[in-house]
């Protein structure tokens, strides 16, 4: 009998210590075990579960999802709605029967701007080589350098977000040439950093349909991007493949 006491009381006591922590589960999917310190409008503030007398680490609450508390309690974050406020003259009354206007709506996160350098490089194919080669005196290997602009409109829960991306590009500078573009993309990036999106390519010399893909990896709040181009149209395709890092402008 005393052994079984014995026993039953290791386990309320290691059940007892798996219930002390904190769970945060972000909204890529990740699941930290912490200690909530702090929740502030923006920010929620932990220390690591496994680490107690470790640093405070702070994360903006648009990255989390939910937080699991020790005493078995669940809170859905989400981001700080403004007050509600009497309409203004002139803008129409939210419905009082469930239904939502389209563009009434809160939006379900704040768009998030993230700016960085970019390089890479370019290749041309089919006719469009003796067209560069004829014209503009070019080889089919062109360097790029130039400037991400990335708007991310929206989150979704499962981590899904919808993104715009505005890159202005300096082509040709090994050879001496200064041939300028613009890309305006509009894409979808999954929760695992996957990415693909489409939009226009604007040069001195004809406009087109650009096609991406790519990802992007994360360190220290730091993003590294990875993307492949395809620019189909003038009896060619133009192929660039461009990486370079960017973060959150504040």
């Amino acid at each position: 009998m005393g052994k079984h006491l014995l026993f039953l009381f290791w386990l309320l006591l290691l059940s007892g210590i798996a219930q002390a922590q904190d769970l945060l589960v972000k909204q890529n999917g990740e699941e930290v075990q912490v200690k909530v310190m702090e929740i502030t409008p923006t920010l929620i503030t932990y220390k690591r579960f496994d680490n107690p007398e470790g640093p405070l680490i702070s994360v903006y609450k648009s990255e989390v999802f939910m937080i699991r508390y020790a005493n078995g309690s669940k809170e859905i974050i989400t981001p700080q709605q403004p007050q509600t406020q009497q309409p203004a003259a002139g803008r129409p009354i939210m419905p009082t029967d469930g239904s939502v206007v389209p563009g009434d709506a809160d939006p379900a996160f704040d768009p998030i701007h993230l700016s960085g350098p970019r390089l890479g490089f370019t290749i041309l194919s089919g006719a469009v080589v003796d067209k560069a080669k004829d014209q503009f005196s070019l080889n089919p290997f062109i360097t790029q350098f130039g400037w991400q602009f990335e708007t991310r409109i929206f989150r979704l829960p499962n981590g899904t977000s919808g993104l715009f991306e505005f890159v202005p590009l300096i082509g040709g500078l090994e050879q001496g040439k200064f041939i300028p573009s613009v890309n305006g993309l509009i894409g979808i990036r999954g929760k695992n950093g996957f990415e693909f999106g489409i939009g226009p390519n604007l040069t001195p010399v004809s406009a087109n349909i650009a096609l991406a893909i790519g990802t992007s990896f994360q360190a220290y709040g730091v993003n590294f991007p990875v993307n492949f181009a395809v620019v189909p149209g003038n009896g060619g395709a133009r192929f660039s493949l461009l990486f370079g890092f960017n973060s959150r402008r504040r």
